[in-house]
Protein backbone atom coordinates (compact mmCIF):
# COMPACT_ATOMS: atom_id res chain seq x y z
CA UNK A 1 0.00 0.00 0.00
CA UNK A 2 2.84 2.29 1.25
CA UNK A 3 4.27 2.59 -2.71
CA UNK A 4 1.17 2.79 -4.39
CA UNK A 5 0.26 6.19 -2.13
CA UNK A 6 3.69 7.64 -2.67
CA UNK A 7 3.06 6.66 -6.59
CA UNK A 8 -0.64 8.46 -6.37
CA UNK A 9 1.55 11.55 -4.30
CA UNK A 10 4.36 12.02 -6.06
CA UNK A 11 4.80 15.37 -4.47
CA UNK A 12 5.90 13.67 -1.19
CA UNK A 13 9.36 13.05 -3.12
CA UNK A 14 9.69 15.64 -5.84
CA UNK A 15 8.68 19.16 -7.68
CA UNK A 16 4.74 18.45 -8.62
CA UNK A 17 3.38 20.47 -12.06
CA UNK A 18 0.02 19.57 -13.56
CA UNK A 19 1.03 20.96 -17.00
CA UNK A 20 -2.86 20.81 -17.75
CA UNK A 21 -4.43 24.17 -18.73
CA UNK A 22 -6.08 25.80 -15.63
CA UNK A 23 -9.94 26.11 -15.25
CA UNK A 24 -9.74 29.17 -13.15
CA UNK A 25 -13.80 29.72 -12.61
CA UNK A 26 -13.29 26.06 -10.48
CA UNK A 27 -9.95 27.01 -9.35
CA UNK A 28 -11.29 29.85 -7.67
CA UNK A 29 -14.41 28.43 -6.04
CA UNK A 30 -12.19 25.48 -4.75
CA UNK A 31 -10.11 28.36 -3.10
CA UNK A 32 -12.69 30.14 -1.54
CA UNK A 33 -14.39 27.49 0.03
CA UNK A 34 -10.93 25.77 1.68
CA UNK A 35 -11.05 27.67 5.04
CA UNK A 36 -14.94 25.97 5.49
CA UNK A 37 -15.46 23.18 7.21
CA UNK A 38 -17.36 21.36 4.65
CA UNK A 39 -16.65 18.68 2.30
CA UNK A 40 -16.31 19.73 -1.18
CA UNK A 41 -18.20 17.60 -3.50
CA UNK A 42 -16.91 18.00 -7.21
CA UNK A 43 -19.22 16.28 -9.70
CA UNK A 44 -20.02 15.65 -13.09
CA UNK A 45 -19.97 14.31 -16.33
CA UNK A 46 -16.57 11.40 -16.49
CA UNK A 47 -13.66 13.10 -18.23
CA UNK A 48 -15.00 16.59 -17.85
CA UNK A 49 -11.63 17.68 -15.88
CA UNK A 50 -12.67 16.77 -12.06
CA UNK A 51 -9.46 15.22 -11.22
CA UNK A 52 -7.53 17.62 -13.46
CA UNK A 53 -9.18 20.31 -11.47
CA UNK A 54 -8.30 18.94 -8.45
CA UNK A 55 -4.51 18.23 -9.05
CA UNK A 56 -4.79 22.00 -10.79
CA UNK A 57 -5.82 22.54 -6.41
CA UNK A 58 -3.00 21.03 -4.76
CA UNK A 59 -0.56 23.00 -7.17
CA UNK A 60 -2.03 25.90 -5.68
CA UNK A 61 -1.57 24.24 -1.83
CA UNK A 62 1.75 23.47 -2.67
CA UNK A 63 2.42 27.31 -2.92
CA UNK A 64 1.60 27.73 0.76
CA UNK A 65 1.73 24.19 1.90
CA UNK A 66 4.14 21.76 3.24
CA UNK A 67 4.07 18.32 0.49
CA UNK A 68 3.38 16.16 3.43
CA UNK A 69 0.02 18.21 4.43
CA UNK A 70 -2.06 17.01 1.20
CA UNK A 71 -3.00 13.63 0.54
CA UNK A 72 -4.62 12.22 -2.74
CA UNK A 73 -6.27 8.96 -3.15
CA UNK A 74 -8.03 7.67 -6.06
CA UNK A 75 -10.76 4.72 -4.89
CA UNK A 76 -10.56 3.26 -8.23
CA UNK A 77 -7.00 2.24 -7.50
CA UNK A 78 -7.09 -1.70 -7.83
CA UNK A 79 -4.36 -1.73 -5.12
CA UNK A 80 -6.63 0.41 -2.88
CA UNK A 81 -10.25 -1.30 -3.14
CA UNK A 82 -9.91 -3.41 -0.23
CA UNK A 83 -8.72 -0.56 2.12
CA UNK A 84 -11.32 1.51 4.13
CA UNK A 85 -10.69 5.32 3.93
CA UNK A 86 -9.39 5.49 7.86
CA UNK A 87 -7.39 2.57 6.82
CA UNK A 88 -5.63 4.72 4.22
CA UNK A 89 -5.39 7.71 6.06
CA UNK A 90 -3.74 5.46 9.52
CA UNK A 91 -0.95 4.45 6.49
CA UNK A 92 -0.96 8.43 5.73
CA UNK A 93 0.32 9.35 8.91
CA UNK A 94 2.81 6.20 9.96
CA UNK A 95 4.57 7.12 6.68
CA UNK A 96 4.81 11.11 7.92
CA UNK A 97 4.93 10.64 11.97
CA UNK A 98 1.25 12.52 12.00
CA UNK A 99 -0.89 13.05 15.53
CA UNK A 100 -4.40 12.54 14.98
CA UNK A 101 -4.71 16.44 15.61
CA UNK A 102 -2.48 17.00 12.77
CA UNK A 103 -4.83 19.52 9.87
CA UNK A 104 -4.17 18.00 6.43
CA UNK A 105 -5.71 18.11 2.84
CA UNK A 106 -7.49 15.03 1.90
CA UNK A 107 -8.72 14.60 -1.98
CA UNK A 108 -10.23 11.45 -2.93
CA UNK A 109 -11.21 10.73 -6.37
CA UNK A 110 -14.13 8.64 -7.23
CA UNK A 111 -15.61 8.43 -3.66
CA UNK A 112 -18.57 6.36 -4.85
CA UNK A 113 -16.05 3.34 -5.19
CA UNK A 114 -16.30 3.07 -1.51
CA UNK A 115 -19.70 1.33 -0.60
CA UNK A 116 -20.52 3.10 3.10
CA UNK A 117 -18.41 6.54 2.14
CA UNK A 118 -20.96 8.84 3.62
CA UNK A 119 -20.41 6.77 7.01
CA UNK A 120 -16.71 7.33 6.98
CA UNK A 121 -16.49 10.70 5.76
CA UNK A 122 -19.43 11.72 8.64
CA UNK A 123 -16.94 10.57 11.11
CA UNK A 124 -14.15 12.28 9.25
CA UNK A 125 -16.12 15.52 9.42
CA UNK A 126 -17.33 15.42 12.82
CA UNK A 127 -14.35 14.09 14.80
CA UNK A 128 -10.73 15.18 12.00
CA UNK A 129 -9.06 17.78 11.55
CA UNK A 130 -8.87 17.66 7.67
CA UNK A 131 -10.24 19.53 5.28
CA UNK A 132 -11.55 16.92 2.71
CA UNK A 133 -12.53 17.53 -1.13
CA UNK A 134 -14.31 14.68 -3.61
CA UNK A 135 -15.27 13.82 -6.88
CA UNK A 136 -17.79 11.59 -8.08
CA UNK A 137 -18.78 11.15 -12.23
CA UNK A 138 -21.91 9.38 -10.05
CA UNK A 139 -24.62 11.31 -9.03
CA UNK A 140 -26.62 8.94 -6.92
CA UNK A 141 -23.46 10.07 -4.57
CA UNK A 142 -26.17 13.25 -3.89
CA UNK A 143 -29.02 11.85 -3.94
CA UNK A 144 -29.14 8.27 -2.44
CA UNK A 145 -26.71 8.85 0.18
CA UNK A 146 -26.18 12.54 1.09
CA UNK A 147 -28.84 12.35 3.83
CA UNK A 148 -26.29 11.38 6.40
CA UNK A 149 -24.40 14.62 5.13
CA UNK A 150 -26.77 16.49 5.75
CA UNK A 151 -25.38 20.51 6.45
CA UNK A 152 -21.90 19.23 6.17
CA UNK A 153 -21.10 19.30 1.95
CA UNK A 154 -20.84 21.64 -0.01
CA UNK A 155 -21.66 20.50 -4.25
CA UNK A 156 -20.06 22.03 -7.62
CA UNK A 157 -20.65 20.55 -10.82
CA UNK A 158 -18.22 20.58 -12.74
CA UNK A 159 -19.34 21.38 -16.68
CA UNK A 160 -17.71 20.71 -20.05
CA UNK A 161 -15.88 23.76 -21.54
CA UNK A 162 -17.24 27.10 -21.73
CA UNK A 163 -16.64 28.67 -25.46
CA UNK A 164 -14.19 31.26 -23.31
CA UNK A 165 -12.64 27.82 -21.95
CA UNK A 166 -12.94 26.11 -25.56
CA UNK A 167 -10.46 29.12 -27.18
CA UNK A 168 -8.48 28.76 -24.13
CA UNK A 169 -7.97 25.18 -24.57
CA UNK A 170 -7.16 25.86 -28.95
CA UNK A 171 -4.43 28.36 -27.55
CA UNK A 172 -6.49 31.11 -29.37
CA UNK A 173 -7.15 35.11 -28.56
CA UNK A 174 -9.54 36.41 -30.78
CA UNK A 175 -11.06 40.04 -30.57
CA UNK A 176 -14.76 40.39 -30.26
CA UNK A 177 -14.40 42.38 -33.46
CA UNK A 178 -13.25 39.48 -35.71
CA UNK A 179 -16.27 38.10 -36.07
CA UNK A 180 -16.05 36.04 -39.14
CA UNK A 181 -12.92 34.31 -37.01
CA UNK A 182 -14.62 33.94 -33.59
CA UNK A 183 -18.03 32.47 -35.79
CA UNK A 184 -15.62 29.55 -37.29
CA UNK A 185 -14.71 28.92 -34.45
CA UNK A 186 -17.95 28.53 -32.41
CA UNK A 187 -18.90 26.26 -35.43
CA UNK A 188 -16.14 24.01 -34.36
CA UNK A 189 -17.81 24.22 -30.57
CA UNK A 190 -20.83 23.66 -32.03
CA UNK A 191 -19.52 20.40 -33.09
CA UNK A 192 -16.88 19.53 -30.70
CA UNK A 193 -18.16 20.40 -27.85
CA UNK A 194 -16.53 20.76 -24.53
CA UNK A 195 -14.41 17.25 -22.88
CA UNK A 196 -11.08 19.32 -22.54
CA UNK A 197 -9.01 15.93 -23.51
CA UNK A 198 -12.06 15.65 -26.81
CA UNK A 199 -11.08 19.49 -27.65
CA UNK A 200 -6.88 18.85 -27.80
CA UNK A 201 -6.99 15.83 -29.64
CA UNK A 202 -10.45 15.82 -31.91
CA UNK A 203 -9.97 11.89 -31.45
CA UNK A 204 -13.13 10.47 -32.25
CA UNK A 205 -12.19 7.33 -30.74
CA UNK A 206 -11.24 8.32 -27.29
CA UNK A 207 -14.93 10.31 -27.42
CA UNK A 208 -16.50 7.20 -28.84
CA UNK A 209 -14.56 4.33 -25.92
CA UNK A 210 -15.63 7.41 -23.09
CA UNK A 211 -18.92 7.00 -23.76
CA UNK A 212 -19.09 3.02 -24.11
CA UNK A 213 -17.21 3.35 -20.25
CA UNK A 214 -20.14 5.35 -18.99
CA UNK A 215 -22.84 3.36 -20.24
CA UNK A 216 -21.46 0.08 -19.25
CA UNK A 217 -19.37 1.54 -16.29
CA UNK A 218 -21.63 4.21 -15.02
CA UNK A 219 -25.09 2.68 -16.03
CA UNK A 220 -24.65 -1.25 -17.07
CA UNK A 221 -22.58 -2.58 -14.25
CA UNK A 222 -23.81 0.68 -11.68
CA UNK A 223 -27.71 -0.74 -11.96
CA UNK A 224 -27.20 -4.37 -13.15
CA UNK A 225 -28.96 -4.04 -16.32
CA UNK A 226 -29.37 -7.53 -18.27
CA UNK A 227 -31.18 -5.89 -21.19
CA UNK A 228 -27.37 -4.24 -22.75
CA UNK A 229 -29.55 -3.39 -25.65
CA UNK A 230 -32.05 -1.24 -24.70
CA UNK A 231 -29.49 1.03 -22.95
CA UNK A 232 -27.43 1.32 -25.84
CA UNK A 233 -30.92 2.02 -28.01
CA UNK A 234 -32.45 4.35 -26.01
CA UNK A 235 -28.86 6.10 -25.13
CA UNK A 236 -29.02 7.08 -28.97
CA UNK A 237 -32.82 7.92 -29.25
CA UNK A 238 -32.46 10.63 -26.79
CA UNK A 239 -29.30 12.20 -28.64
CA UNK A 240 -31.58 12.42 -31.77
CA UNK A 241 -34.00 14.30 -29.74
CA UNK A 242 -32.18 16.56 -27.83
CA UNK A 243 -34.23 19.93 -27.48
CA UNK A 244 -37.09 18.04 -28.53
CA UNK A 245 -40.62 17.14 -26.53
CA UNK A 246 -40.05 13.70 -25.20
CA UNK A 247 -42.97 10.98 -25.34
CA UNK A 248 -42.57 8.16 -22.64
CA UNK A 249 -45.07 6.31 -24.45
CA UNK A 250 -43.44 6.24 -28.02
CA UNK A 251 -40.16 5.83 -26.76
CA UNK A 252 -41.77 2.58 -24.50
CA UNK A 253 -43.25 1.34 -27.93
CA UNK A 254 -39.94 1.37 -29.93
CA UNK A 255 -38.05 -0.28 -27.64
CA UNK A 256 -40.81 -2.74 -26.27
CA UNK A 257 -40.26 -2.15 -22.42
CA UNK A 258 -42.54 -0.28 -20.51
CA UNK A 259 -43.27 3.18 -19.82
CA UNK A 260 -42.09 2.85 -16.49
CA UNK A 261 -38.97 1.01 -17.21
CA UNK A 262 -37.81 4.19 -19.68
CA UNK A 263 -38.30 6.81 -16.87
CA UNK A 264 -36.51 4.89 -14.63
CA UNK A 265 -33.51 4.30 -17.86
CA UNK A 266 -33.52 8.15 -18.26
CA UNK A 267 -33.05 8.80 -14.81
CA UNK A 268 -29.88 6.65 -14.55
CA UNK A 269 -28.62 8.93 -17.78
CA UNK A 270 -29.60 11.97 -15.51
CA UNK A 271 -26.93 10.51 -12.67
CA UNK A 272 -24.23 9.46 -14.91
CA UNK A 273 -25.09 13.15 -16.02
CA UNK A 274 -25.06 11.89 -19.65
CA UNK A 275 -28.82 14.02 -20.18
CA UNK A 276 -30.61 16.81 -18.17
CA UNK A 277 -34.35 16.48 -18.26
CA UNK A 278 -36.14 19.81 -18.32
CA UNK A 279 -39.94 20.59 -17.41
CA UNK A 280 -42.56 22.65 -18.95
CA UNK A 281 -42.95 25.46 -17.06
CA UNK A 282 -46.56 25.53 -14.67
CA UNK A 283 -48.42 27.04 -12.48
CA UNK A 284 -49.27 23.41 -10.41
CA UNK A 285 -47.28 20.65 -9.32
CA UNK A 286 -50.20 18.05 -11.37
CA UNK A 287 -49.36 20.48 -14.13
CA UNK A 288 -45.79 19.87 -13.81
CA UNK A 289 -45.85 16.27 -13.54
CA UNK A 290 -47.55 15.30 -16.08
CA UNK A 291 -46.30 17.85 -18.93
CA UNK A 292 -44.00 16.75 -21.79
CA UNK A 293 -39.97 16.61 -20.97
CA UNK A 294 -37.32 18.17 -22.75
CA UNK A 295 -33.81 16.37 -22.69
CA UNK A 296 -30.20 17.54 -23.38
CA UNK A 297 -27.12 15.88 -23.50
CA UNK A 298 -24.21 16.93 -21.30
CA UNK A 299 -22.09 17.56 -23.88
CA UNK A 300 -22.73 18.00 -27.64
CA UNK A 301 -19.67 16.74 -28.51
CA UNK A 302 -21.01 13.18 -27.14
CA UNK A 303 -24.38 13.82 -29.21
CA UNK A 304 -22.78 14.60 -32.31
CA UNK A 305 -20.41 11.55 -32.46
CA UNK A 306 -23.88 9.72 -32.46
CA UNK A 307 -26.06 11.40 -34.49
CA UNK A 308 -23.61 13.42 -37.05
CA UNK A 309 -22.96 16.56 -37.20
CA UNK A 310 -26.06 17.67 -38.99
CA UNK A 311 -28.88 19.65 -36.44
CA UNK A 312 -26.81 22.94 -35.70
CA UNK A 313 -30.30 24.26 -34.25
CA UNK A 314 -30.49 21.63 -31.67
CA UNK A 315 -27.06 21.87 -30.68
CA UNK A 316 -26.74 25.82 -29.88
CA UNK A 317 -29.72 25.42 -27.91
CA UNK A 318 -28.16 22.36 -26.07
CA UNK A 319 -25.20 25.01 -25.31
CA UNK A 320 -27.27 27.64 -24.45
CA UNK A 321 -29.23 25.50 -21.49
CA UNK A 322 -25.75 23.93 -19.71
CA UNK A 323 -24.77 28.03 -20.06
CA UNK A 324 -27.92 28.34 -17.74
CA UNK A 325 -28.21 25.04 -16.43
CA UNK A 326 -27.50 26.44 -12.65
CA UNK A 327 -30.67 28.20 -12.95
CA UNK A 328 -32.51 25.65 -13.10
CA UNK A 329 -34.85 26.71 -15.99
CA UNK A 330 -37.75 25.10 -17.74
CA UNK A 331 -39.18 25.34 -21.39
CA UNK A 332 -42.63 27.58 -22.23
CA UNK A 333 -45.78 26.35 -23.97
CA UNK A 334 -49.05 28.11 -24.60
CA UNK A 335 -51.39 27.49 -27.49
CA UNK A 336 -48.52 24.91 -29.39
CA UNK A 337 -46.03 27.64 -29.47
CA UNK A 338 -43.10 27.42 -27.47
CA UNK A 339 -40.41 29.52 -25.97
CA UNK A 340 -37.23 27.42 -24.78
CA UNK A 341 -36.25 28.81 -21.31
CA UNK A 342 -37.79 30.81 -18.42
CA UNK A 343 -36.67 30.65 -15.24
CA UNK A 344 -37.07 33.74 -12.28
CA UNK A 345 -37.26 36.68 -13.82
CA UNK A 346 -35.90 35.86 -17.69
CA UNK A 347 -37.06 34.20 -20.95
CA UNK A 348 -34.48 33.49 -23.46
CA UNK A 349 -35.13 31.86 -26.92
CA UNK A 350 -32.24 29.78 -29.03
CA UNK A 351 -32.14 30.65 -32.34
CA UNK A 352 -28.87 29.82 -34.22
CA UNK A 353 -28.37 32.50 -36.80
CA UNK A 354 -32.29 32.68 -37.07
CA UNK A 355 -34.56 35.18 -36.13
CA UNK A 356 -37.93 35.15 -34.34
CA UNK A 357 -40.87 34.84 -36.43
CA UNK A 358 -44.93 34.72 -36.77
CA UNK A 359 -46.74 33.68 -33.67
CA UNK A 360 -43.65 33.02 -31.73
CA UNK A 361 -42.33 36.35 -32.26
CA UNK A 362 -45.90 38.40 -31.05
CA UNK A 363 -46.01 35.81 -27.76
CA UNK A 364 -41.83 36.65 -27.04
CA UNK A 365 -42.44 40.36 -27.16
CA UNK A 366 -45.67 40.41 -25.36
CA UNK A 367 -44.12 38.08 -22.74
CA UNK A 368 -44.47 40.59 -19.36
CA UNK A 369 -41.31 39.43 -17.61
CA UNK A 370 -37.92 41.59 -16.92
CA UNK A 371 -35.50 40.10 -18.73
CA UNK A 372 -36.08 38.89 -22.68
CA UNK A 373 -32.88 37.12 -24.07
CA UNK A 374 -32.72 36.39 -28.25
CA UNK A 375 -29.36 34.12 -28.07
CA UNK A 376 -29.33 33.73 -31.64
CA UNK A 377 -24.85 33.51 -32.01
CA UNK A 378 -21.54 33.60 -30.65
CA UNK A 379 -22.40 36.91 -28.84
CA UNK A 380 -24.34 35.03 -26.27
CA UNK A 381 -21.56 32.94 -24.80
CA UNK A 382 -18.52 36.15 -25.41
CA UNK A 383 -20.51 38.09 -22.26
Amino acid sequence: MEAELYNLNPWWEQKFETKSIIRDDYLARLKNNLESKEIIFLTGLRRVGKTTIMKQLIQELLKTERAENIFFINLDTFLLLRFSIHELIEQYREIHKKSVNDKFYLFIDEITSKEDFEKELKSLYDNENIKIICSSSIATLMKDKKALLTGRTKTIEVMPLTFKEFLKFKNLKILKSDVSKLNAYFKNYLKIGGLPNYVLTEDEEYLTELVESILYKDIISQYNITNERVIKELFVLLCERVGKPLSFNKLSNILGVSVDSVKRYISYFEKAYLFYVVNRYAKSPNENITSPKKIYVGDVGIKNIITGFKDLGSCYENLVYLAIKENKPSYYFENSIEIDFIYKDTLIEAKYDKELEGKQKKLFENFKIKNKILANGVKFFMK
